[in-house]
């Protein structure tokens, strides 16, 4: 979550990263419903440039790191993600978008940015599965918003219990809808003049 709190300086990694993300999400919509691993080792690229080392942008961590799964079990679930998100479903988007968040959060699969990489999947997601299409709505906004229940409903998906990832779809439907509010008035004011 330190990364929804860029610092106020320009050149600070986290900033740069978050506005070459923010500048070619719209180019990935593509690319993110047939080769959503692909997409991912781009938003890397973007994301963590100017914070690691280029021999290692793109591609998932290759070392352990504490409180996440190993790398083997990253390249595993990363493989079912990549699956869930190229196979047609019935469910909403609001909660696929949801999973692939709280799944990346949990896997951390590069060890620097994986937040900034997790909400710009979830955007993503929105995006391509036709519930934002034009990406009027910032999910991030949302969750700046409910920060405080951020981290707690993270510890929830990855329990894995059906009621840690309820409440991890609970709290990323209600950070969409305040970001959608967040939007509208934004919208409404430049009706206004």
């Amino acid at each position: 979550m330190d990364e929804l709190r860029a610092t106020e300086h320009p050149s600070d990694p986290v900033v740069q990263g978050s506005l070459r993300v923010s500048a070619e999400l719209g180019t990935l919509t593509e690319t993110w419903r047939k080769a959503p691993r692909q997409a991912l080792a781009r938003l890397h690229v973007l994301a963590a440039a100017d914070a690691v080392d280029s021999a290692v942008l793109g591609r998932p961590r290759d070392h352990s790191l504490d409180d996440a799964p190993e790398p083997s079990d990253v390249a595993a679930r990363l493989d079912v993600l990549s699956t869930l998100l190229t196979t047609p479903t019935k469910a909403p988007a609001l909660v696929v978008a949801a999973v692939v968040h709280g799944e990346l959060l949990t896997l951390r699969p590069f060890g620097w940015g994986d937040g900034l990489i997790a909400r710009a999947a979830q955007r993503l997601t929105l995006i391509a599965r036709g519930l934002d299409p034009k990406s009027l709505v910032a999910p991030e906004v949302g969750h700046l918003e409910l920060s405080e229940e951020y981290a707690e409903a993270l510890r929830s998906y990855a329990s894995g219990t059906s009621e840690g990832v309820a409440r991890w779809i609970g709290h990323c439907s209600d950070a969409v809808a305040a970001a959608a509010r967040d939007s509208q008035a934004i919208c409404e004011a430049f009706m206004r003049g």
